[in-house]
């Protein structure tokens, strides 16, 4: 028996929105680990390959491995009767005749039911070959659309190439010609590895999450190190500062090499604990001169701070746009616009793609979302400049 509850319908819509073009009929190979689709369009010049992890559902339940046949475009339909923001359940018994698709409205009452009829597909699950990519682009979802939208106005096929000059899409068609150079952020690095097949995601990256976790204990135990020092050296000061309270210089000196404020505010406290004698009143009139440049630095630390936070944030954004490359050896590749402008409908599903490219080597275009992924990959073109 198969149940899986979805947060919101949106994400399994905009999934079949973004295939339904490329794919007639397809199987929906469900599994303890998730729901995948793999299927190749009519011409088997593209392929496309979906999954769903078990993670990504608000509840999840499979008992045993099943396949769900099922017509796209039905199935489309079936679920433009949802709201976006609607709990989608998936129902399936065993070797069952029906797929029971469940809405239930987070602000209303309203439940609905539909069942879709399944069908028997003969399709075999192609292995995925182990790639080794010599180019990586990673770009804005939107700004690639605009690209090869764009481009798809001037002829039917890009040359997409990759260089130390960066990455350049162009087209040329029999009125015009067009091109656009995409220029990375910092100097172009090596491509490490692409994405593979679910076995060797998982053992690859687990060796990587390992090796990481590594890096990041000798860095935690470096901290650590210079904690302890900074955390001896404030000691030392400390105690330099009782035994000097006579002398304001040394005093000024030792807090404006440490930190001002919390060392004055400490100091403070201090003498008002001493504050039996009058000598203590002494004190408390030289500390109440000596701190205020003190409360300058605040100011302007807390000032640069808010500057600091505010280029974060602009930094944020700034990711979101800005563009990877990563690249072994020059590529230069030629394929269908038709395809990509299909691909780039999954843009409205995570707000960055990954490109992988090799000569002589299908594309692959990565669309990485909470829930799961969405993979394209397309034949280069044969015989096209």
């Amino acid at each position: 028996m198969l149940e899986a509850k979805l947060a919101e319908a949106s994400v399994l819509k905009k999934l079949l929105d973004a295939i339904k073009e490329l794919v007639t009929d397809a199987n929906f190979e469900c599994s303890e680990e998730g729901i995948t689709l793999q299927a190749m369009d009519n011409s088997h010049v593209a392929l496309v390959a979906v999954k769903l992890v078990q993670n990504g559902f608000k509840k999840y339940r499979c008992d045993r491995p099943m396949p769900l046949g099922v017509n796209v475009g039905s199935l489309t339909k079936v679920l433009k009767c949802a709201k976006d923001d609607d709990i989608c359940t998936l129902r399936a018994a065993d070797e069952a005749d029906v797929l029971n698709l469940v809405y239930e409205a987070k602000n209303s009452d309203r439940i609905s039911s539909y069942d879709l009829k399944l069908m028997d597909i003969d399709a075999e699950t192609l292995g995925i070959p182990k790639t080794s990519y010599e180019a990586r682009i990673v770009l804005s979802s939107a700004e690639f659309t605009r690209i090869v939208r764009d481009l798809s106005l001037l002829g039917d096929s890009v040359r997409i190439e990759v260089s130390k000059e960066g990455v350049r899409f162009a087209s040329d068609g029999e009125a015009a010609n067009g091109n656009v150079l995409l220029k990375g952020r910092g100097p172009i690095g090596k491509v490490d590895r692409g994405p593979q097949g679910d076995d060797e995601d998982e053992e690859d990256g687990d060796g990587v999450k390992k090796e990481k976790k590594h890096e990041n204990d000798d860095d935690e135990d470096e901290a650590g190190e210079e904690e302890e020092e900074g955390g001896k050296k404030k000691d030392k000061a400390k105690v330099k500062k009782e035994k000097s309270d006579d002398d304001d210089i040394e005093m000024d000196e030792d807090e404006g090499e440490l930190q001002p404020d919390e060392d004055g505010e400490e100091e403070k406290e201090d003498e008002e604990d001493e504050d039996g004698d009058g000598d203590g009143k002494k004190r408390k009139k030289k500390s109440k001169s000596s701190p205020k440049p003190a409360k300058k630095a605040k100011t302007v630390s807390s000032s640069k701070s808010k500057k600091g936070k505010a280029k974060a944030d602009d930094g944020d954004d700034d990711d979101d746009e800005a563009v990877v490359i990563q690249m072994n050896s020059h590529v230069s590749l030629t394929f269908s616009l038709k395809y990509l402008v299909n691909f780039s409908k999954s843009s409205n599903l995570v707000k960055r793609v990954e490109l992988y490219m090799s000569n002589d080597v299908p594309l692959l275009v990565s669309y990485d979302f909470g829930q799961g992924y969405i993979r394209y990959y397309l034949a280069p073109k044969i015989g096209d400049d």
